[in-house]
């Protein structure tokens, strides 16, 4: 089986090897077993079952919570010779027949369906008299009621083991910490089950948060090095989405906003456009991405904090799925933090659903503030430990400086005290700084003792104190007194003297006038045979293949497989057989006309060898 299962790998799918504890996944399921996948974004989760359910007999089911995966995954696949198929609330009534027929009539090796479709009447009578290879469980960390992406049907998945006795289940999912795992295995029934956990670590993405600081100015900074690249760019509500990606368009950047006020068709309209174009960036509340399966994201940026280290996570996750270097940046200040805690207050969640939502919070909020390695301390949230420090991350590139800033935290709180703790970061500032406004004259509070305290930190420094102070919980914001910032219990060791504070000492912003250097591109694979013609004319081929099936360019060819053409000029279509990501199937549709453009191409007339 295991033999059967390479030969699928290279015949249907052009890879020369398994990677990761890929053939140990493949292995069990192939031979009956129920199994948890946890696997990185873009580490080879797909095939743990797609490769299952083509050598076992009858069709493997696989559950996906949004159509725009099943749709993706379906295209793929086709593309690869593979007979698979949806069944979701987008198709007519004429082609839901049209695949319940291919079910029955056992034409099927992949079913794509939703969990409230599977669970359906109709639906379970049809699978009841169909051969199965397996049930897939996609997006498993959905299952569970504490995580970041609760979704109720994915409970009634439990069902399963009794229905379908004798099918092997695979359930799988790129973001879960320890309780969301025991969670999928207790509410799934995995209890016997083996985990594979190949690791969270994505190191060729950056990880970048800055201070705040003209939050639009900063992106567009950041975008300067990003020109013409496909990306998301995450804000917290739909007004701030629609006025971002309307500012973007502005400034000559391809923007589309997209979040859940939009209507259906608009949505599905901005998706397919960012999926099948190139260098389009999308703008979005996190309803979008779960299921996106663009490879060439080169970043992510947020301008508004995630509520969780699993939300920052996966989001960020969708930059860079094709192994090439990409960006995950976010602007981060005060604001949010009382944002945040805010909506955790006000939620209507029980205490233990509130208590568990504040830790989460508080996980992201300590993340943002580190002076260390980033990825580390990413990496461990996932019980998962790094050695050494990652060498891509901010704080590794440009180390932060730490300093004590004990007396400061002590000014701030007193100030807030003697002010009777009504007033906002910006006003305790002026006072701290000695300001002579209309305002502080107004209140007295020329006269407090606390008064100019502070003159030898600027307002940065001290807005950078407010909130660091702020996220420890060393003091607290009134969201209904209109942002007062007030002492907490933790605030009276400080004041006492009997506990330090020591802050990172926040990097100044960059003048605006002063262009961000651009990101270094990865060097292609041989600089010695690259060339940028050839590479922008069989970029042009795929793009014209993709459009005349109406398919995303990248089911074609991923970019990785266009640089080998590049760097190995294949004459021959044998050669072009030896390509990683070209099956027979794709070989048989694609050869000549890629071949074509090679030929075609001067510099490919020059005596070159072709071989690794």
């Amino acid at each position: 089986m295991t033999e059967k299962a390479r030969k699928i790998l290279g015949r249907v799918f052009g890879y020369p090897g398994f990677i990761g504890q890929q053939e140990a996944v493949i292995k069990h399921t192939v031979a009956g077993g129920d199994s948890l996948v946890l696997m990185p974004t873009g580490g080879g989760k797909s095939l743990c079952y797609q490769i299952p359910a083509i050598v076992r007999d009858g069709m493997g089911v696989v559950v996906s919570p949004l159509i725009a995966l099943m749709r993706d995954q379906v295209e793929g696949l086709r593309q690869t010779g593979v007979r698979a198929a949806c069944l979701n609330s987008s198709l007519s009534y004429r082609e839901v027949r049209e695949t319940e027929a291919a079910i029955a009539a056992g034409r099927l090796d992949l079913l794509y369906i939703a969990p409230e479709r599977l669970l359906g009447e109709r639906t379970l009578a049809l699978l009841s008299r169909t051969r199965l290879a397996l049930f897939a469980i996609d997006e498993a960390h959905c299952v569970s009621q504490w995580g970041h992406d609760f979704r109720p049907e994915y409970l009634q998945l439990s069902a399963l083991p009794e229905l379908f006795p004798d099918v092997p289940r695979i359930a799988l999912t790129a973001t879960a910490d320890e309780p969301t795992r025991r969670e999928i295995v207790d509410r799934l029934s995995l209890r016997d089950a083996p985990h594979y956990v190949s690791g969270f670590d994505r190191p060729n993405i950056r990880y970048q948060v800055v201070p705040k600081n003209n939050a639009r100015a900063q992106l567009r900074r950041f975008l300067e090095g990003h020109r013409g690249d496909a990306g998301i760019v995450y804000c917290l509500s739909r007004r701030k989405v629609d006025e971002t990606a309307a500012w973007l368009q502005e400034i000559g950047v391809d923007a589309l906003p997209y979040h859940a006020g939009l209507d259906g068709a608009t949505r599905q309209r901005h998706q397919d456009r960012f999926v099948r174009k190139d260098g389009v960036v999308i703008v979005a509340t996190i309803a979008f991405g779960m299921g996106i399966d663009k490879p060439d994201v080169r970043f992510v940026a947020h301008l508004d904090l995630p509520k969780s280290i699993e939300a920052y996570y996966q989001e960020t996750g969708r930059a860079g799925r094709d192994g090439e270097a990409a960006d995950a940046w976010m602007v981060y200040g005060l604001q949010e933090v009382v944002t945040m805690r805010g909506m955790v207050e006000k939620s209507e969640a029980g205490e233990a659903r509130k208590r568990l939502e504040v830790r989460k919070l508080d996980a992201m909020l300590g993340y943002c503030e580190l002076a260390t390695c980033r990825r580390r301390s990413l990496l461990a949230y996932f019980s998962e430990t790094l050695s050494g420090d990652c060498g891509n991350c901010d704080n590794c590139l440009t180390p932060v400086a730490v300093w004590d800033a004990t007396e400061a935290a002590q000014k701030a709180m007193s100030c807030v005290s003697r002010t009777g703790q009504r007033f906002g970061a910006a006003y305790l500032t002026d006072v701290l700084r000695g300001r002579d406004t209309e305002r502080v004259r107004r209140f007295g509070h020329d006269e407090l003792p606390t008064f100019g305290v502070g003159a030898d930190l600027d307002a940065y420094q001290w807005r950078s104190v407010f909130r660091q102070l702020v996220a420890r919980g060393l003091l607290s914001v009134e969201i209904e007194k209109y942002g007062s910032i007030r002492l907490t219990d933790a605030s009276r060791p400080i004041l006492r003297g009997e506990a330090e504070v020591h802050m990172r000492m926040d990097v100044r912003p960059v003048a605006a006038r002063r262009k961000r250097k651009p990101r270094e591109a990865p060097p292609p694979p041989d600089p010695a045979t690259w060339d940028e013609v050839l590479w922008e004319a069989l970029r042009e081929r795929r793009t014209k293949l993709a459009q005349a099936q109406s398919v995303p360019p990248y089911v074609i060819f991923h970019d990785s497989t266009l640089r080998e053409m590049v760097a190995r000029r294949p004459r021959t279509r044998e050669d072009f057989a030896g390509l990683t990501g070209v099956g027979e199937t794709k070989l048989r549709r694609y050869a000549d006309d890629f071949l074509a453009v090679i030929t075609a191409h001067p510099a490919s007339q020059r005596p070159h060898e072709f071989g690794p």
